[in-house]
């Protein structure tokens, strides 16, 4: 696998490397030593699936906070997404900065969101589906968000939005003096 650093301290893009022959290709999409080697967490518990009718469809902005902060390992099965990491974790040199890349199954790239990151996505095509690897077990009492099209973080979503949860579209503008239950994080 190839580990490239993101924008944001801690986030990485990881690509597969791909073995190929006259059937097709084989690649690894996980590795305990690798990630180990990279001081990443390696620890999972919980693995999802989100499957999304619609393209438009956002979901998040979402994070757990501490003692159930989690580590997410994001890659997209069918369809595309373009997924966004905001850096929640105060003290930060990229503390409330953002970055967005396109996960397909085409370029079959995945994102290593670490703990103390908000995470959202919106759908590129219809009936797309993400994978997550998670390093915590979802608490709902830990959960928490922030709107989508917070004034602060400003995210320029790629489509119009053609379908959110109630949740989503009702969570509160972010406050950054709310995030000192980050602190320590990272």
């Amino acid at each position: 696998m190839k580990f490239t650093p993101g924008p944001l301290a801690g986030a990485y893009l990881i690509e597969p490397e791909y073995l190929e022959d006259d059937r097709g290709f084989f690649a690894r999409t996980w590795c305990e030593r690798e990630f180990t080697e990279r001081g990443l967490e390696t620890r999972l518990v919980q693995c999802n699936i989100s499957y999304n009718r619609h393209a438009g469809t956002l979901r998040g902005i979402h994070y757990q906070i501490p003692p159930m902060a989690e580590v997410k390992l994001v890659r997209v099965t069918q369809g595309g997404i373009y997924d966004v990491l905001v850096d929640l974790r105060p003290g930060s040199d990229t503390f409330l900065g953002w970055f967005g890349i396109e996960l397909t199954q085409q370029n079959r790239l995945a994102v290593y969101v670490p703990c103390g990151f908000g995470h959202g996505f919106q759908t590129l095509a219809d009936h797309t589906e993400v994978y997550y690897q998670m390093s915590q077990f979802y608490s709902p009492e830990h959960a928490r968000g922030f709107r989508w099209d917070d004034p602060l973080i400003a995210i320029p979503w790629p489509r119009p939005i053609a379908c959110i949860s109630e949740r989503d579209r009702t969570y509160p503008d972010l406050k950054p003096e709310a995030l000192a239950e980050n602190a320590g994080i990272g």
